[in-house]
């Protein structure tokens, strides 16, 4: 397994699978592991500034498309605490006050609420909330992959112009 992940690894860092790397990394990060995909990202326009934009949009897509399946899950989790619960009538579950204070929110933006995904620790998280409160999923994935985008466009953009010489090789 080791041997086989390794070179999964080093043929994804070749150059000419740049754009599936990035894709891959901005997927694996949207999901509830802990991992930074914008490293990946701005390392890829660096070596290659012609891939600025489809580089952003390809993150974009990665990135969201995790999102939504922290959205699926969310919404899997929720159909199966009701089978659960309705299984067991007396079934209480444990919260605290600012839980319910965090679902009440984003029950109260719903989908716009969802722009926030890009946020480190807590947006991972909010997609699979609104998963679990069934809001739209279309909308929610939209407003992820806007908010997402503008995440990218800031930190790369920033970071390439802000430190043109970080990465020269």
């Amino acid at each position: 397994m080791d041997a086989w992940l390794h070179s999964l690894l080093e043929a994804l860092a070749l150059p000419q699978y740049g754009l599936v790397t990035v894709f891959v990394v901005s997927l694996v990060s949207a999901t509830l592991l802990p991992m930074a995909s914008v490293p990946a990202v701005y390392g890829l326009v660096k070596l290659d500034p012609e891939l600025f934009w489809p580089a952003l949009l390809v993150a974009t897509a990665g990135n969201t498309t995790g999102g939504a399946i922290d959205y699926w899950m969310g919404y899997g989790a929720e159909r199966a605490y009701e089978k659960l619960a309705h299984k067991a009538e007396n079934v209480k579950v444990p919260g605290k006050k600012h839980d319910a204070r965090a679902l009440a929110w984003l029950q109260r933006f719903g989908p716009p609420a969802c722009l926030l995904a890009w946020l480190p620790f807590v947006g991972d998280p909010l997609c699979a909330v609104a998963g679990w409160l069934r809001l739209p999923f279309w909308p929610c994935v939209a407003y992820m992959a806007i908010g997402k985008f503008l995440r990218y466009l800031v930190y790369v953009g920033g970071l390439y112009w802000a430190a043109p010489g970080a990465l020269s090789l």
